[in-house]
């Protein structure tokens, strides 16, 4: 229960918000207006350092399991309707930032104190912090204790003083005198690999972006050699030459860049593996991709299609796609042939019946997940140990993670009467959000909700 002093305090902080946008600031002169935003600045640099405070109280009183989220990100996005990236983001700066405690009890200071407190006087901004985290993530983990607290203080001195601007060239240079040759070592390299591919622009091109260690590097170049060559793997090519030689013809005519008959290389590369057949199963499917559309759509060779790993394919990539491999195509008519009420003579969801919700639920149902189908499991709405059937209209598609929470996390769900999988949270995680998941549906976020009851 929220103290009537602090209920008090925080209706106070509203209503003074509230004033001061009330206020027409027609009268200010540029100096006076310059006077305002410096004051808001750095009321707005210190409000982080309250919830730096409120995080590490919340996440030392109980466990995100028992608040029914999959973790503390999912807890604080779910309930402040954040992003998980940003959640995650305020999680790290409130461990490095926020007040800690020992095993027994007793208050130890923030890891990072000085820079906690420039932030709580106003003085350190998010930019600031920026820079700051970053220094540290580069900074090799052999530095010893004492000349990481050393580097603190001087990063905290030289942001409460200069622009971040200022402490970037200063940060640079500290790195320098503390790490001059730049080695590291092989399990610093193995901390900081990884890639990453960015979400689909509106053009369908997605970015990737990341560090490779030094065998993959070595094995990119290897295949770059022979798959990157100019003549090979060309897309423009009536027939693309990926085995042996290309002609002198292929050759002259191909007019790709180094980075781009890399990125066909790739490309060439994937889709042999994935047309090998070596890859086995993945959710009782093979290893392939599937593709939902309209029969419209594919008829007119026009509009996208969906795949189960959440890409949006121009329908002429998917009938190019179609002359490599061996694709699923989900069509809802006619499907008689496959099995999609099982009754309860089966708890494990048929391909068939995967297949059908691939193409209805798109990925996770729960509200906010992004995870695509092809990451989900099958699960019963009516739970199998109480008589729900495997049939399609008793399944719907959950992510791992989320499927958990529905058997020990609180959380329910129940068909609406539009068909539609909507998730009740736990009271601990109910801000009035949307209860069914509409980020695979996007196109319903253009149209307004319909004026009807869909409980039942």
């Amino acid at each position: 229960m929220i103290s009537p002093e602090l209920a008090a305090d925080l209706d106070a902080l509203h209503a003074a918000s509230a004033r001061v946008a009330a206020h027409a600031f027609d009268d200010l002169t540029a100096t006076d207006a310059l006077d305002v935003k410096a004051r808001l600045e750095q009321l707005y640099r210190a409000q982080p350092a309250v919830d730096h405070r409120l995080t590490a109280q919340l996440t030392s009183q109980t466990t995100a399991k028992e608040l029914g989220g999959k973790n503390w990100a999912d807890v604080l996005a779910t309930r402040l309707r954040i992003s998980p990236t940003e959640a995650k983001r305020r999680l790290k700066d409130a461990a490095n930032l926020g007040p800690r405690s020992t095993l027994t009890g007793e208050p130890l200071a923030p890891h990072w104190p000085n820079v906690a407190a420039g932030i709580a006087d106003g003085l350190i901004g998010a930019e600031h912090l920026k820079i700051i985290s970053g220094f540290f993530h580069e900074l090799p983990d052999h530095i010893d204790h004492q000349t990481r607290q050393a580097c603190e203080a001087d990063l905290a001195r030289i942001a409460r003083e200069h622009s971040p601007e200022g402490l970037r060239e200063a940060a640079k240079l500290l790195m320098a005198l503390i790490h001059p040759d730049g080695e590291l070592s092989d399990a610093e390299r193995a901390r900081r690999r990884g890639i990453h591919l960015g979400p689909q622009r509106p053009d369908g091109l997605s970015e990737i972006r990341g560090l490779v260690d030094p065998e993959l590097r070595a094995t990119l170049d290897a295949i770059w050699a022979k798959w990157a060559a100019p003549g090979m793997c060309n897309p423009d090519d009536e027939t693309p030459c990926i085995t042996g030689t290309p002609t002198a013809e292929q050759i002259q005519n191909d007019t790709r860049t180094l980075a781009q008959r890399q990125h066909d290389a790739l490309k060439a590369l994937a889709r042999n593996t994935l047309t090998s057949g070596e890859l086995g199963q993945h959710n009782g499917l093979p290893c392939t991709i599937i593709v939902t559309t309209t029969l419209k759509e594919l008829e007119s060779g026009c509009g996208t299609a969906l795949t189960a790993g959440g890409t949006r394919l121009p329908m002429a990539d998917v009938i190019r796609l179609a002359a490599h491999a061996h694709h699923y195509l989900v069509v809802f008519e006619n499907h008689t042939q496959i099995p999609l009420y099982l009754g309860r003579s089966k708890r494990i969801a048929s391909p068939g019946q995967r297949l059908v919700l691939y193409a209805r639920d798109r990925g996770c149902t729960r509200p906010g997940c992004p995870a695509p189908a092809a990451w989900c499991q099958v699960d019963h709405t009516q739970p199998w140990n109480t008589n729900g059937p495997t049939d399609i209209t008793n399944e719907k598609l959950a992510c791992p993670p989320d499927n958990r929470l529905l058997h020990d996390g609180g959380w329910t769900t129940r068909k609406r009467k539009d068909g539609r999988i909507e998730w009740i949270p736990p009271p601990a995680l109910d801000s009035g959000q949307a209860r069914i998941n509409n980020l695979h549906h996007p196109e319903n976020f253009l149209v307004p909700p319909e004026e009807e009851d869909n409980d039942g």
